[in-house]
């Protein structure tokens, strides 16, 4: 019942829930106090709704922002609770007594200082949100961009100012108890000189040399930046919080390009969760900004999505547009028929060509080229399982899907009967358990299935560690989690020593990044890796959530894999290890063959996963291993080859196609030129 009033209201968990009751439970109370009138439960009520409304505040909860949706927003409850403190001085027969009057003349003076203050933060956010946001771009030598308002001022400041109205809610609240007015007038004292100190705090970070540039001044020297930096490839990205990993996958890519890179993007929220690098990045959330850009110098544009934001950027013919996508997959999202909009598509090997063919969406063949995986260079090939090693079955399925289908995802279906059979496996195996980030997101029976699954794990993981057959060495545990926590630790004086910016601005100012630092901080998280792996016995069943360990450094620990049709089981190919894949909608063995080409070289898993034995005696004996060439041939049709490595690949489709972007722009001035001639003759 209470996961059910959670999932309806909307709260991340049952405290929240709590605290949610509570503050909209107190509101009548306040109300009843007052009309008593009783002091003590006035104060008690007003106590209960000032403590939830600010744990909700600072959860972040849900139920907040629905409230301001229902004009009860945070400034009305507020209101609401003053209101009723002037209904209770009126019930106690106060009301004509002279805290009654410095009562109400302070809440209608504290509400006059709220409209400079909001006007005032307004405008300090406004004029400090320079119309592009920048890492790696060197504006601090061309632009005088200030420091940002200390953090106190702007975070949260509707929520500070109105509380500084505690002051006088208690002071009458003892004045009225005390029959007063001495504390109640001091209260109100303190209420009013604060709220008029915060706003005066505002007021010097609207004029002078506090305030950024204007928009023009900053776009003219973004341009003179680009002009001086002359970008030859772009990376250009638009989506949501949630799609920041499909940009985050090519920064690698993009760092070890021969031309010189540019990173463009057109969501803030997409800045402020890009992972680190050192590439060049621009922000431009502005249509109109972006295509009035100096990128004379672009002669490649590379896509990561199919989003409406692209035509900013495909509407401009001095560059070539490339689709690169995010993933390789039997998905419909990989044979978008949007992609015939790119001057080419580049996949990952021969599927890929296969796939838009077969689909027939109007891409050409011509137009598609076979670039291999550059993100795939960290996955190892696997070496078959020592005999001193218990062998590791890493199970990863993928979400529900936007649309729902349960036979999107093996979790709901067969999730359980999988994890079932790895953990009873005789000889026994180690369980790895990495679900996507998104599931649940979308059907509460799929997080449901996630806590089934998970709850097996570690129960599964607490009766092994306490059987005789599976003994750890505890010195080299101890000392892998000693090196964890030194790591841990240099990583928190890095990642932290660059400081919090105070703002957007001050983080374009100060953004370049530190590549000693840089590569320090790539360093330590590499053996981070090696260090978390080791941290635990090599028998013990775990469930892998978060970013870190990463799903590449799942699959070089791992043995074999159980998966869903997804980019997953693509990139797993490219270890050459044995997988299974779960026909979830039960299409059967040969029709989900025939529809999914990467598991051709797959144990495929019917819903109650009775074929999982094959996979395991593939795992545990190469003799049984009767997939092993289908998976060599597989993953060249699928990735393409091994020589020349991938980014090789990349780096010449990029000059290629460099050549074309600029021989096409020769011609045109060529053209202009006879014309201009023509036209004088």
């Amino acid at each position: 019942m209470i996961s059910t009033a959670i999932r309806v209201a909307r709260v991340g968990s049952a405290a929240e829930l709590v605290a949610a009751v509570l503050m909209l439970a107190g509101f009548p109370a306040i109300m009843v106090a007052a009309l008593i009138p009783s002091v003590p439960a006035f104060a008690a009520a007003t106590a209960v709704t000032y403590l939830a409304d600010h744990y909700l505040h600072r959860k972040g909860s849900y139920l907040i922002n629905r409230l301001s949706k229902v004009r009860a927003g945070l400034s009305i409850r507020f209101l609401i609770r003053q209101l009723l403190l002037i209904l209770l001085l009126a019930r106690l027969d106060l009301s004509n007594n002279l805290i009654f009057y410095g009562a109400t003349a302070c809440f209608i003076a504290f509400y006059g200082l709220q409209a400079p203050h909001g006007a005032l933060v307004t405008l300090i956010r406004n004029r400090r949100r320079l119309p592009v946001a920048t890492r790696n771009v060197d504006l601090a030598s061309r632009l005088r961009i200030p420091d940002a308002p200390p953090l106190g001022l702007l975070n949260r400041s509707a929520e500070k100012m109105l509380h500084l109205d505690l002051a006088a809610v208690v002071g009458i609240l003892v004045a009225a108890a005390l029959d007063s007015a001495l504390p109640g007038f001091i209260g109100i004292g303190v209420t009013i000189v604060l709220g008029s100190l915060y706003v005066l705090a505002l007021m010097p970070y609207v004029r002078g040399k506090k305030v950024p540039p204007n928009a023009d001044k900053v776009l003219a020297k973004v341009d003179e930046w680009l002009r001086d930096y002359q970008p030859e490839t772009v990376l250009y990205f638009s989506g949501s919080k949630d799609s920041v990993y499909q940009v985050n996958m090519w920064l690698e890519t993009m760092e070890q390009l021969d031309s010189r890179p540019l990173i463009i993007l057109r969501e803030r929220v997409i800045l402020q969760n890009l992972a680190p690098t050192t590439v060049p990045v621009i922000c431009v959330p502005g249509g109109v900004h972006l295509m009035n850009m100096d990128l004379s110098s672009v002669r490649v544009a590379l896509y990561a999505a199919n989003v409406g934001k692209n035509i900013h950027l495909l509407r401009v013919p001095t560059m070539k547009h490339v689709f690169i996508g995010h993933g390789d997959s039997d998905k419909l999202a990989s044979v978008n028929p949007f992609s015939k909009a790119y001057d080419e598509v580049w996949v990952a090997g021969r599927a890929g060509r296969d796939r838009y063919a077969i689909a027939d969406v109007g891409v050409r063949d011509e137009d598609i080229v076979e670039v291999g995986r550059p993100q795939l260079a960290p996955i190892q090939n696997g070496q078959g399982v020592p005999e001193d090693r218990m062998a590791t079955v890493l199970y990863a399925p993928t979400w529900e899907g936007w649309d729902g289908n349960p036979g999107n995802t093996s979790l709901m279906l067969a999730g359980e009967n999988i994890v079932r059979k790895l953990l009873q496996a005789d000889p026994p195996v180690r369980v790895l358990y990495k679900p996507h980030p998104f599931t649940g997101t979308v059907l509460p029976q799929a997080g449901a299935a996630h806590q089934k699954v998970t709850a097996l794990i570690e129960k599964a993981a607490a009766e092994r560690a306490t059987d005789p057959r599976f003994q750890a060495d505890a010195t080299v545990t101890a000392a892998a989690k000693a090196e964890l926590a030194r790591i841990e630790a240099r990583l928190a004086v890095l990642v932290g020593s660059g400081g919090e910016k105070g703002d957007e601005a001050e983080a374009t100012r100060d953004g370049v990044v530190d590549v000693a630092k840089y590569e320090e901080i790539a360093r330590l998280r590499g053996e981070w890796n090696d260090a978390y792996w080791r941290a635990f016995p090599v028998w013990e069943h775990r469930v892998v959530t978060g970013a870190e360990p990463r799903l590449y450094d799942c699959f070089n620990v791992s043995d074999a894999m159980v998966s869903d049709i997804s980019s997953v089981v693509s990139d797993f190919i490219a270890s050459g290890k044995p997988y299974a894949v779960t026909d979830s909608a039960e299409l059967g063995v040969e029709e989900f063959k025939r529809q999914n080409t990467a598991v051709r070289a797959a144990t495929i898993l019917s819903n109650k996963a009775t074929e999982l034995g094959e996979l395991l005696d593939a795992v545990r004996d190469p003799a049984a291993d009767l997939l092993a060439e289908d998976r060599v041939e597989l993953k060249q049709y699928l990735l393409g080859p091994d020589e020349p490595t991938s980014i090789e690949q990349f780096n010449t489709a990029v000059a290629n196609l460099a050549i074309k972007a600029e021989a096409r722009n020769v011609g045109q001035e060529s053209r202009a030129a006879a014309s201009t001639a023509e036209t004088v003759v």
